[in-house]
């Protein structure tokens, strides 16, 4: 594809995402939809896509627009990257239509270098960044401005299938360059080839899983005794149980209020060599207590939103305070399986302190019988997602 037909076809996508579709179903949709477009073509489209979400805001008004639509967006990211726009909006086959005069007289008014610099909170919703100001506070800006770019892609080696070092170089034997993290043993940042990790060998044969550097450290951090019964309560793909078990000798259990959700998780842990039991939501009230619960619970995903930027622009107050009635009574469940001298974990990827140390201490209001051991607020600054985890624990 010509890189003009490219800028249609992202900006005709754009347009469906912005009118409410998944953006991962559109995209899926338009590969097989268009069986022509080669694996270059596909990538470089969801790499426009996905720019054009997380510089929604700064792309429209680097525009002129007052509303973001799929052309204004392609635009706008032209204007940002200095790229000729006659050469863009050719008004070719399958190219966007040259720039009409009021586009051209928009752009005109447009204050570039104002624009640019205010676009850091521009690409934030704006009803959110007083929260951000007040949980990041001076590292703010920096943040956000991180915020707008593509995220590093991370692997957990599995210590239990191979050392870093060797995990290292099975990659690089695949193609795949990494660099290890300087804190957490078992991280590699993917530097070149990410694409290519799903299917390689290192990872079909369990020496690495993809998962960020954030939960990577929090898992790491987890008080983990010999013997110590584990429930991860909120598990998801399984992600975190999988990081648990490779360091832990003792039992696993992974349960999930959605056991759909968890349907990959068999595989995954039969492709690490990991013994993770499945625990069905019928059977949890019985099944405490627990020397360590996890409790990894929905939240706004704010710390995540360079992976996932079409969910900052969906997000609302009403969905958020549905979030945080939500992980307080997962909190609750949680609480009444520790066993006493037991840990409960809280975990969030979430930026925002009323997610985070905000419902701790609500938590913590209501159940006397706990207290907060540790707690810590990573985000992008340290080289992976924002997430936060707290330590509570539970006294004899």
């Amino acid at each position: 594809m010509r890189p003009d037909a490219r800028i249609l076809s992202a900006a005709e996508m754009l347009d469906r995402i912005l009118a409410g579709a998944a953006t991962e179903e559109v995209l899926t949709g338009w590969a097989r939809g268009n069986r022509f477009a080669g694996s270059g073509d596909r990538a470089a489209l969801r790499d426009l896509v996905f720019d054009a979400l997380r510089c929604r805001g700064s792309y429209t008004a680097l525009a002129g627009a007052s509303t973001p639509t799929g052309r204004a967006l392609m635009i706008g990211r032209a204007v940002a990257a200095e790229q000729p726009l006659a050469e863009l909006f050719t008004g070719a086959p399958h190219a966007p239509a040259p720039l009409d005069a009021a586009e051209t007289a928009a752009l005109a008014a447009v204050d570039r270098a104002a624009q640019r610099a205010a676009a850091p909170r521009t690409d934030m919703p704006g009803w959110l960044l007083p929260a951000l100001d007040a949980a990041l506070g001076p590292e703010c800006g920096a943040v956000l401005g991180l915020m707008r770019q593509r995220a590093p892609v991370w692997l957990r080696v599995n210590l239990a299938r191979a050392t870093r070092a060797q995990a290292q170089a099975a990659l690089a034997s695949d193609g795949i360059v990494t660099q290890p993290d300087k804190q957490v043993e078992t991280a590699l940042e993917v530097i070149e080839n990410a694409r290519k990790i799903r299917a390689c060998t290192t990872y079909l044969a369990g020496l690495v899983e993809l998962q960020d550097l954030s939960p990577q450290a929090a898992v790491a951090a987890l008080p983990l005794t010999p013997g110590a019964r584990v429930l991860d309560l909120c598990a998801g793909g399984g992600g975190k149980s999988l990081a648990i078990v490779a360091r832990h000798r003792g039992p696993v259990l992974a349960h999930d209020a959605l056991p759909a959700r968890m349907a990959d998780l068999p595989a995954r842990a039969a492709r690490a060599g990991a013994g993770v039991t499945i625990l069905p939501p019928e059977h949890l009230a019985a099944s405490g207590p627990f020397d360590l619960v996890l409790a990894d619970v929905p939240c706004s995903g704010s710390g995540t939103w360079r992976r996932t930027p079409d969910a900052k622009w969906r997000l609302d107050p009403a969905g958020l305070a549905d979030l945080l009635a939500l992980q307080a009574a997962i909190l609750d469940t949680a609480a009444a399986l520790v066993a006493p001298g037991g840990t409960l974990a809280y975990m969030t990827c979430s930026l925002l302190a009323a997610e985070n140390l905000g419902q701790i201490e609500r938590f913590l209001g209501r159940a006397p019988g706990y207290r907060l051991a540790q707690a810590r607020l990573f985000t992008p600054l340290g080289g992976g997602d924002g997430f936060f985890s707290a330590h509570l624990t539970r006294e004899n």
